[in-house]
């Protein structure tokens, strides 16, 4: 399915609908399955303390993973991604809490490129604390 966003009709400075994300202990592990990433620091809070972390962290590309949902979720069509970085600037900290944390992301569009592409700028803090940085996609539009 192709991006349901059409380049003409869209401005620099548009802002995409942000999002909130819940990350749990379980969600962890649940990823940990998914990606093979077993490392104790993202489900073990002693192992993780006694490396010097606060707590049980977040895997990088599960908040990357997550951050990219909301542009993503604008296009209608996660193909239409071209490219996407980002650079881990702090630890998403889950406690056991019962609540976890969340990822809270907000994207604009930043910059229009030719044929037909657009940059967007992603803003990912959790805890009031910026989790990426310099996290932007291209994406191809209609």
């Amino acid at each position: 399915m192709p991006a349901q966003v059409n380049y003409d009709e869209v401005e620099v400075g548009s802002q995409l609908p942000a999002q909130s994300f819940p990350v749990t202990r379980a969600t962890l592990v649940q990823y940990a399955g998914a990606s093979g990433d077993f490392n104790p620091i993202h489900w073990n809070e002693a192992f993780a303390r006694s490396v010097g972390l606060p707590d049980v962290i977040g895997h990088g590309m599960f908040t990357m993973a997550e951050a990219i949902r909301v542009v993503t979720d604008w296009l209608g069509d996660p193909g239409a991604v071209v490219e996407y970085g980002v650079r881990f600037t702090k630890p998403v900290v889950v406690p056991n809490d019962g609540t976890g944390a969340v990822i809270e992301v907000t994207g604009k569009v930043a910059a229009k490129l030719e044929d037909r592409r657009v940059r967007v700028d992603l803003l990912a803090t959790s805890g009031g604390e910026k989790v990426l940085g310099m996290s932007r996609a291209v994406v191809q539009l209609l």
